[in-house]
């Protein structure tokens, strides 16, 4: 799915409480690309994530996905859009007396008439289908746990698997593996970078874990105060260049992260904040 901004500004709250959350954003992503999104706490990547997906309104500037602008759009025409865009946040709101097998099968929803989303939440269908998706992130043993048994990390990649059964073209992930430990986090995140990749979907992440970001992705995008401060190829993003977007010094972590062979080859990773 393409998706283009052109001077976009985000403001977030009513009247005299309003805040610019984005100004000025402008980026343009292809099909089937995969990008990070990185900056400090409060620097606008969720905001951003959430744009795209179609929950602000901008205040000025244009957003066009798929060469459409969803806010001149009718609101059935703007919903079906919305479908077409899975966004998974830092804590899936799953409700708490849910079994998984069910929250995972709702990343199918968008495809279901209402009758049969309404069905499904009775009578779960496919459920080889969730086992498989859970399965891939090393859950299958919590298909028929109820979602309020499940760790924060356990949530995310709940969240992940959602991810996994929908067909959407865009995929929007925030801070996706944040709850994770490096190795179990790199293999998720790897499941979720083959799955938009066989099916040609642009994915959208955002990363607090600049190590990560710079050996999975090829294109950075980094993000301070609301406004881009450079969108570069990974091999371009310096030492220097992620100092100034944290402001902070870079420093050499005490040890390297081995990760596993079913991680995938990534490259060692030892800077960090």
């Amino acid at each position: 799915m393409t998706v283009s901004l052109d001077n976009l500004t985000v403001r977030l709250g009513r009247g005299g409480d309003a805040r610019v959350a984005i100004e000025g954003v402008s980026l343009g992503f292809e099909p089937g690309e995969q990008v990070a999104i990185i900056g400090p706490s409060g620097a606008g990547k969720t905001t951003l994530l959430h744009t795209l997906a179609c929950a602000h309104q901008p205040a000025a500037g244009t957003l066009l996905i798929d060469r459409q602008n969803p806010w001149i759009l009718s609101d059935a025409d703007r919903h079906r859009l919305r479908g077409r865009a899975f966004l998974a946040p830092q804590a899936p709101p799953l409700p708490p007396r849910q079994r998984v097998v069910t929250a995972v099968l709702a990343g199918r929803l968008p495809q279901l008439s209402t009758w049969q989303a309404l069905r499904s939440l009775i009578y779960p269908h496919n459920i080889s289908a969730a086992r498989d998706a859970l399965a891939a992130l090393k859950l299958e043993d919590k298909l028929t746990l109820r979602c309020d048994r499940l760790s924060g990390g356990e949530r995310q990649r709940v969240g992940l698997a959602r991810m996994l059964l929908s067909n959407a073209p865009l995929i929007l992930l925030d801070e996706p593996v944040s709850a994770l430990d490096p190795v179990l986090g790199t293999a998720a995140l790897k499941t979720v970078q083959d799955e938009a990749a066989r099916r040609h979907a642009t994915l959208i992440v955002s990363l607090h874990d600049v190590n990560l970001a710079r050996s999975r992705f090829l294109r950075l995008v980094g993000i301070r105060e609301g406004r881009v401060q450079f969108d570069l190829a990974s091999e371009n993003v310096t030492d220097e260049l992620l100092a100034g977007l944290y402001g902070a010094e870079l420093t050499l972590a005490a040890s390297e992260i081995v990760l596993p062979e079913s991680a995938g080859a990534i490259p060692k990773m030892t800077r960090c904040f």
